[in-house]
């Protein structure tokens, strides 16, 4: 089955460049130019990667993003941001952007990146669909459960709503307890890549990541227990077992 992309671009040129380079590498590709068109594009159609402009006529990209992603946990989002607004590419990640791209853009970055999110997303539903695995696909430490088949994370009888980057996250750091990885090992791991300027990418998910751990525990345990993903300064970060005893 062919992959699909929602381009969401109001600039003609930018988005005709990037729909022909999606073309060269198979992809189906959709093109809208104004932010309600991309929510209703996005929520009634099923695609394999939303590429969103940020400064879009209507509702901006941001809007978009957050929208989208209330329905749709799991979608795959790409931002695309101008190389000078870092708050824009801040919030995006905070709103649920799995990644984002800055202007301008080398057309073979604009290409890894894209392959990068679309292996993540196979990934995801070959975990989902495999019933033959002799593997339980269950990663566990203490009250702290994530099932790698269904994509559901419990901590402490308490479902946790992920997205697809926050669950390849913290799967592949409680699969690596009390190992610390920097944000570049990161990106590589998760991401897929390694570019450096994009470590917001990792600090964004990291801090989403654990207002949701927290927000999973009773409040009476806040105090007791430390963060399960905690920093280790001038290196990076790592999954603190501890923290879900």
């Amino acid at each position: 089955m062919t992959d699909s992309i929602l381009i969401v671009e109001d600039d003609q040129d930018i988005a005709e460049l990037i729909k022909v380079n999606m073309q060269d590498l198979g992809l189906e590709v959709t093109h809208c130019d104004n932010g309600e068109d991309a929510i209703k594009q996005g929520l009634e159609n099923d695609f394999s990667l939303l590429m969103l402009d940020i400064n879009l006529p209507g509702c901006s990209g941001l809007e978009v993003c957050r929208k989208v992603r209330e329905v749709k946990p799991e979608q795959a989002i790409l931002m695309l941001t101008a190389r000078t607004s870092e708050i824009d590419r801040v919030v995006g990640l905070e709103l649920g952007a799995d990644d984002y791209m800055a202007k301008p853009f080398s057309v073979r970055e604009l290409q890894a990146r894209i392959h990068a999110l679309l292996r993540r997303v196979h990934l995801l539903k070959n975990n989902k669909q495999e019933t033959t695995e002799t593997d339980t696909g269950i990663v566990c430490h203490g009250q702290l459960m994530i099932n790698k088949r269904t994509h559901e994370v419990v901590l402490r009888d308490q479902s946790l709503d992920l997205t697809s980057t926050e669950f390849d996250l913290l799967c592949f750091m409680a699969q690596h307890p009390s190992q610390v990885f920097s944000r570049t090992q990161l990106l590589d791991k998760v991401w897929g890549y390694q570019h450096s300027g994009y470590e917001h990418t990792v600090n964004s998910h990291i801090n989403r990541l654990r207002n949701k751990l927290v927000a999973g525990q009773p409040d009476s345990t806040h105090k007791v227990f430390p963060n399960i993903i905690q920093t280790v300064f001038g290196v990076g970060y790592k999954f603190s077992p501890e923290g879900v005893v």
